[in-house]
């Protein structure tokens, strides 16, 4: 027995539901890379490593451009200072003249999955000190429309010769607000000198809640926020610096 023929309606809806299966699938594209972008887990196609280096009095170092990508990227390098914000974000400015950074290149070319090593030295009038080498990437070869540029930053921290005081720490505020689930500490640091906050800990009985390091400039405040997501309010909270520790006690606010 020959089947029957498929009536026109029947290749109608069938192309109908190929089309929605479509869509679906770029739907489920776009949903997909949005969340890879906005969660950081894009391979990126440019990386400079190491994004942060120490040292103590003078710099001699070196950093890493590597071209991930397939098209051949021109860079040019720029030193900049920079000041921070109480929220911990980087104000950027052109390079400060008692900062003296000597490249061992300003421009050059990476070809398509190869990298670049770039050298230099570092020192300041007075320390401590420290700036960023912005790398400024850009596509060699001619495209139309936007042309994309990448600014890859390099860091370096010049301490000074004799580590800060616990004394010059001074904690100006530390709460937990029931209304935010969050821990806010305020702190200040009086003195000339520049020191790391490696950790920081929100501490309830055997719960914690941990925030990154970040360095704390000399004559600067910094403002924390660390969600608290414990079923009990925390009681104090931890800084932990090179040579000592900073405990200070929570109060609670409801506002």
């Amino acid at each position: 027995m020959r089947p029957l023929p498929l009536s026109p309606t029947f290749w109608s809806s069938k192309r109908a539901l190929l089309r929605i299966s479509q869509r679906n699938v770029v739907a489920a594209l776009c949903t997909a890379l949005n969340f890879a972008l906005f969660h950081n887990i894009v391979v990126h196609a440019q990386t400079i490593e190491p994004v942060v280096v120490e040292y103590k009095g003078k710099a001699s170092g070196r950093f890493e451009i590597t071209n991930h990508g397939l098209a051949p990227m021109a860079v040019i390098l720029e030193p900049r200072s920079f000041s921070v914000g109480l929220d911990g974000r980087a104000i950027y400015r052109p390079l400060d003249p008692t900062t003296h950074v000597d490249l061992s290149t300003m421009s050059f070319r990476i070809a398509p999955q190869q990298s670049y090593y770039v050298f230099y030295k570092a020192h300041a009038d007075t320390l401590p000190a420290w700036f960023t080498v912005y790398a400024d990437l850009a596509s060699t070869q001619k495209e139309d429309g936007l042309k994309l540029r990448i600014m890859l930053p390099h860091t370096v921290y010049l301490y000074q010769p004799k580590p800060i005081s616990k004394n010059a720490i001074h904690i100006q505020q530390a709460a937990f607000m029931t209304h935010a689930d969050t821990v806010i500490c305020d702190l200040d640091n009086t003195s000339s000198s520049l020191v790391r906050v490696q950790n920081v800990l929100a501490v309830g009985g055997k719960a914690s809640a941990q925030a990154n390091g970040f360095p704390l400039l000399p004559h600067s405040q910094r403002h924390l926020e660390i969600p608290w997501k414990q079923k009990n309010p925390p009681s104090y909270v931890l800084l932990r610096f090179p040579h000592f520790v900073v405990k200070e006690p929570l109060s609670v606010k409801d506002e």
